[in-house]
């Protein structure tokens, strides 16, 4: 018995997904924003935040592609679905990049200061949160909800 053909094991993968998706909410929250929770010591975003709200992304962003191949069951995924599935990873990477970038020295914080989340990082990872959007939207099967409005 294939382990797609259980719709059993469709269900746990989709409640791993949206728990997966809303922890990742959380983890990534706290990173972003822990004065909304009572968590803030520092006036600036600092490495420990980046990393934080950047887990958090990645959780978001396993749970969600659990979740849509999920959805898509024994049918193949089309090619547009194949183009989203890499758009997903793309983006994460432009967000970690993006994120990092004084971490990484090419930052206009380079070491040994302090790394400092700008503008233009928050603009980076803003753009890969976009890029990751797109990537979610395009792996929808669509063609099984516009077959049964049919």
């Amino acid at each position: 018995m294939n382990g797609n053909s259980d719709p059993r094991i469709s269900y746990l993968r989709i409640r791993f997904s949206l728990i997966m998706i809303f922890f990742g909410f959380f983890v990534f929250t706290v990173g972003a924003k822990p004065g909304w929770y009572g968590w803030d010591r520092s006036p600036v975003v600092g490495f420990i935040q980046i990393s934080v709200f950047l887990i958090g992304l990645a959780m978001i962003c396993i749970g969600g592609y659990t979740g849509l191949i999920t959805l898509w069951g024994k049918e193949p995924r089309s090619i547009v679905a194949d183009i989203g599935m890499r758009l997903v990873g793309t983006g994460f990477v432009i967000a970690v990049f993006t994120g990092m970038a004084d971490v990484f020295g090419m930052g206009s914080h380079l070491p040994p200061m302090r790394p400092y989340f700008g503008p233009w990082q928050s603009g980076g990872v803003l753009i890969g949160q976009i890029v990751i959007a797109l990537g979610f939207l395009m792996m929808i099967p669509y063609h099984r909800y516009l077959r049964n409005l049919r």
